[in-house]
């Protein structure tokens, strides 16, 4: 089964992730690591080719056309990263959708502990970075992430483990495509 979890920086979103795929046994994506790879292939630093990235479209497009290739060509995989569930369906590959949030607090404070940062300046980073890709997503697709009907599921983070949400994702996923499976068989 295809499965596709989103959110914003600090939801929880990669943990998620990871634990999902482990627990079904099957392959994840992390579309950050596209990402890094496109950096490699052309030779910069993250951070260059992620204010590349602000000023040329055919970046995230890029980014966004070699992660839907991958998921269209799996059956049985966990995808990670903001815009994931909402293209895929977009494009009618079929997917259960995830999205994992949190308040700004706690996001912000969970990013400031695994960057050693201030949670101040964190705050204003992911501000910024959350208004451009807002920007982006809308201008590139139509998508407006905080549009939960695009979601089969929306869970938030912020006082559960990861392990919860996980255990959630699973049980949710199962039972859809428990009941997709039915529904086929009566057709």
């Amino acid at each position: 089964m295809r499965i596709a979890i989103s959110g914003p920086p600090g939801s929880g979103k990669t943990t998620v992730c990871t634990l999902v795929a482990k627990t079904m046994d099957c392959e994840s994506l992390l579309v950050g690591q596209i990402f890094r790879q496109m950096a490699l292939e052309r030779k910069v630093s993250l951070d260059t080719f992620g204010r590349l990235a602000e000023e040329d479209e055919t970046i995230d497009r890029d980014l966004d056309k070699r992660m839907v290739t991958i998921a269209g060509s799996k059956k049985d995989i966990v995808l990670e990263g903001r815009l994931t569930g909402a293209l895929l369906k977009a494009r009618n590959i079929s997917v259960f959708s995830v999205y994992v949030d949190a308040s700004e607090e706690i996001r912000a404070k969970r990013i400031a502990g695994r960057e050693q940062k201030p949670v101040d300046l964190v705050t204003k980073e992911m501000q910024k970075r959350e208004r451009s890709e807002r920007k982006r997503y809308l201008a590139y697709y139509g998508i407006d992430m905080s549009n939960r009907s695009i979601y089969d599921l929306w869970i938030d983070s912020g006082n559960k483990t990861a392990e919860e949400i996980a255990s959630i994702v699973v049980a949710e996923a199962r039972k859809r495509y428990a009941e997709d499976a039915r529904q086929i068989e009566t057709a």
